[in-house]
């Protein structure tokens, strides 16, 4: 079920009035309700996939519960063990089966040897990746005993299976989410009034940013052949901000819904794109993927410890991995590599953690060196994201082997030159809002705080107006495909 459709329009006030009205007398039935209407809101897209939610609910859940009694550490490890590999071979089945059998084909027949591989048709669930990590999440911090493995299983099934970030995260850690299913929660109205701003904000950058911009950047793509270095920058431009207004109005949305039945997630994105440099953004993009790597994977290879070697080889397995866990296909694993290559002098000189706080903080506006930093990073970031959305490796190169050569320089006129300037004049206000708004969770957190009722409204109809006038075509959300 989209969230910009009119079927969730429909089910998120029915849930929100059966949540709050029905079920607030009692706790395990309010949880129980979560889960039905969370199972209710996967199935919409394909019931046969609710089993694979179920299995990794009941495993993890299972697993938790025997490593509650046992202090073996071998059988511990076995535990453990069992968790990562039903869920991430259920993932890489999945996911990733005929990636892996079309590679070894090509990897042979270059050699000069033919094999024939059964490319099965297989449909990739959606949101596998994210509640696989979830579930993963809670099996290694009761492991590490950093969390005390739950008895209520229907409350572990609420966490593992919520609807608001079921499909697209925040990929939630099971010290945050799983102990606000264990208490009685009061319907609270500034945080419902809250939430509903958020998931207008939301709804703004997935409909008006996202989707039109989505738009122009498929156009650009689809024909890159037949186009100048200088909109194939364009292309990049808009995709830059196709991603970002689709992904963060996804968690916008999430997090907005999840405080209308009580519940707070993460912050998911931090206004990436006024990064100083290439480690100040992935500390802001995708904020609750980037740490699960962080304590999942780049702790327990050893982190930061060791020598300068064993730091690069750690980062470029998290990037790596990263890239990979976005799809089946080269173009991310490229991607990725290219973000570890950026990192790289930030964390042999010792910069990687020079920009902690945000740009700007006690100022209206940027110095002529953050200006220049930013902008350059968005520039490497533009880089990157051509791998991630070219069709292939090959594709990627031709791109950039046009945007680096004096066809950047001339002139081209696409078609709609009107609609494309109000698009980019549509970004541009919405850089202006969330430059304003940085400080703050999310862009306009602090609308409706004026006194002026009138202003406060006004502004609230002022986003839903550019949202009918403005909004894209219907689409689905990027990230319902990793």
């Amino acid at each position: 079920m989209l969230f910009n459709s009119v079927d969730f329009a429909i089910f998120l006030p029915l849930v929100f009035l059966i949540y709050w009205f029905i079920f607030n007398r009692n706790l395990k039935l309010q949880n129980l309700f979560i889960v039905a209407a969370s199972y209710l809101f996967y199935g919409w897209w394909d019931w046969r996939f609710l089993s694979l939610v179920l299995i990794s609910s009941l495993v993890d859940y299972l697993v938790g519960r025997a490593l509650a009694i046992t202090n073996h550490a071998t059988k511990r490890k076995w535990l453990l063990f069992a968790s990562i590999f039903l869920n991430l071979g259920l993932l890489g089945f999945f996911k990733y089966f005929n990636f892996f059998a079309d590679s070894f084909v090509s990897a042979f027949s270059l050699f000069g040897k033919e094999f024939s591989a059964t490319s099965l048709n297989i449909v990739l669930p959606v949101g596998i990746s994210f509640y696989t990590f979830q579930t993963l999440s809670y099996s290694i911090d009761v492991y590490r005993r950093k969390l005390e493995p739950t008895k209520d299983f229907i409350a572990f099934s609420a966490f593992v299976t919520f609807f608001p970030q079921l499909v697209a995260g925040p990929i939630e850690r099971a010290t945050n989410l799983l102990p606000q299913f264990y208490k009685k929660r009061i319907f609270n109205y500034p945080m419902a009034v809250d939430g509903l701003k958020q998931m207008l904000w939301g709804f703004f950058k997935k409909m008006v940013i996202a989707d039109r911009c989505a738009e122009y950047a498929n156009m650009i793509f689809d024909n890159s052949d037949n186009l100048p270095g200088s909109i194939l920058i364009l292309g990049a431009f808009f995709f830059a901000f196709q991603i970002y207004g689709d992904f963060s109005g996804y968690s916008d949305i999430a997090i907005g819904a999840s405080k209308l039945f009580g519940f707070d997630l993460m912050q998911n994105f931090a206004f990436p794109y006024f990064s100083r440099d290439i480690a100040e953004f992935w500390r802001r993009w995708h904020i609750s993927l980037t740490t699960w790597f962080r304590d999942y994977l780049y702790i327990p290879l050893g982190g930061s410890k060791g020598g300068v070697w064993n730091k690069i080889r750690n980062t470029f397995i998290v990037f790596l991995v990263s890239g990979f866990w976005h799809g089946a296909n080269w173009t991310f694993v490229a991607w990725g590599l290219i973000n570890a290559l950026f990192f790289i002098p930030l964390l042999i000189s010792g910069n990687n953690r020079k920009h902690l706080d945000i740009v700007a903080k006690e100022r209206k506006l940027p110095s002529i060196k953050e200006l220049f930093q930013m902008f350059f990073t968005f520039s490497l970031c533009l880089l990157a994201w051509v791998f991630f959305r070219a069709e292939s490796i090959e594709h990627a190169f031709s791109i950039l082997s046009r945007i680096f050569s004096t066809s950047v320089f001339e002139y081209a006129r696409l078609d709609n030159p009107v609609k494309i300037l109000t698009t980019v004049g549509l970004v541009v206000l919405f850089i202006i809002a969330e430059w304003f708004g940085r400080k703050q969770a999310y862009a306009i957190e602090t609308w409706g705080k004026s006194k002026a009722k009138v202003l406060n409204w006004s502004l609230y109809y002022l986003i839903i107006v550019l949202i009918f006038v403005f909004g894209g075509a219907q689409q689905s959300f990027i990230y319902f495909q990793f």
